[in-house]
């Protein structure tokens, strides 16, 4: 919503504007000059930690590479939906993509994708992607607060992640498969087991870090992602960080993992 209470998505000169200022200073809970559908005060005590180390995130912190984003560049919003289960307690939301796309094909990564035209701001994006991905239900998520843009060169995006608390959880899948290959809910208590993470060499990039999880390799944007947040918030387990694979020994051990899953 706008100051005066009309809809960003009504007025293209505000909606702009939401989407120009949302991320583009240092981590906020509630970006400056305008109303935005965050709610850190609903936070979940055990979120908690989270949210507060993330307050002086910034996207210097989050991604390794300097290459500023061109004029150009596609504006998007991914949603870090943070739940919980009474089986294995909190957990996150992701998503593998199919192996038929052109883009990112078999990678996992948070729900989301490129804003349209009717998106009021990069919540409204992240919302809309997730329920169409994952038939995930928007008002059953709060979101809580936005991360700095961070800009992805292979993929042209730059890209605005939007924190929030899966509140009231619903059954997801794979809406798409032609888009979407699954839809897991990842344990964090897995994701910060020393024995799921590692660290990925990939062309001349720097090692990255990521997690064999659910037989499933997280890796790249979303992989560096989570391990910021899960070090922030306070979660993070000493790991053996010398633990460093090529991509396709990494993709060797998620299928392997997989298959061990498959046959329990």
């Amino acid at each position: 919503m706008t100051a005066d209470g009309a809809a960003a998505g009504d007025d293209p000169g505000a909606e702009a504007a939401a989407w120009e200022l949302a991320g583009s200073h240092p981590t906020h809970l509630r970006p400056p000059g305008r109303p935005a559908p965050l709610h850190p005060d609903r936070t979940p005590h055990w979120l908690r930690p989270v949210l507060d180390g993330i307050g002086e995130l910034t996207a210097e912190r989050l991604i390794a590479h300097r290459i500023p984003a061109p004029p150009t560049a596609r504006r998007a919003a991914v949603l870090i939906a943070f739940g919980e289960d009474e089986r294995h307690g909190p957990d996150v939301l992701l998503v593998e993509r199919a192996s038929t796309l052109r883009n990112h094909a078999g990678q996992v990564a948070f729900p989301g994708g490129a804003r349209d035209p009717g998106d009021a701001d990069p919540v409204a994006t992240a919302l809309r992607e997730a329920e169409e991905e994952t038939g995930l239900a928007p008002d059953g998520v709060v979101p809580l607060a936005l991360l700095p843009r961070l800009h992805l060169p292979p993929s042209g995006f730059l890209v605005t992640p939007v924190v929030a608390h899966w509140a009231r959880p619903v059954a997801v899948r794979a809406v798409d498969p032609a888009e979407t290959a699954a839809v897991v809910r990842v344990p964090v208590a897995d994701l910060v087991d020393p024995a799921n993470r590692v660290r990925i060499r990939f062309a001349a990039r720097p090692a990255g870090d990521a997690f064999l999880v659910a037989g499933l390799l997280v890796w790249g944007f979303t992989g560096g992602l989570l391990s910021a947040l899960l070090d922030l918030g306070g979660w993070a387990r000493p790991w053996d960080e010398s633990r460093v694979l090529d991509l396709e020994d990494a993709w060797s051990a998620a299928r392997s993992g997989r298959q061990e899953d498959t046959e329990r």
